[in-house]
């Protein structure tokens, strides 16, 4: 088994696909002719975004929505950037929240976390030796 893709429920479709582009400098992969599905290109594993009303339909049962005035949903997107504080930077010019400056953690990486316009956690960090 491996993963496909991810997908996070958000309230408007378009504005978060725009929202990564500019923030994360990411390039949409398509925008289904309704708004109600997205993805996003990031290598092997596609980052989808779909509107709340699909999630309900889809799944039948209510969950934890994501909005940037609530607490963070229990799950983080990450990136692996080849400059961790130029991509915070990027990220926070372009209407992200501060949650952790760039740090070195004791394993060698260096990370940052913001959050995106839908309260979504959002790492950047850089690539882990093999």
């Amino acid at each position: 088994m491996k993963l496909g893709h991810v997908i996070i429920y958000v309230k408007d479709v378009v504005k978060s696909v725009e929202f990564y582009e500019k923030a994360f400098g990411l390039k949409r992969s398509f925008i289904d002719p309704t708004s109600m599905y997205a993805q996003m290109e990031t290598g092997n594993t596609a980052l989808g975004f779909a509107k709340d009303e699909l999630a309900t339909s889809n799944i039948n049962l209510e969950y934890h929505k994501n909005h940037i005035d609530d607490r963070p949903s229990g799950f983080e997107v990450s990136f692996a950037v080849p400059n961790v504080k130029a991509a915070y930077e990027k990220a926070l010019a372009n209407g992200c929240i501060k949650v952790a400056d760039p740090e070195e953690k004791p394993w060698g990486q260096e990370v940052a976390f913001v959050r995106d316009l839908n309260g979504i956690l959002v790492e950047m960090a850089s690539e882990m030796e093999k």
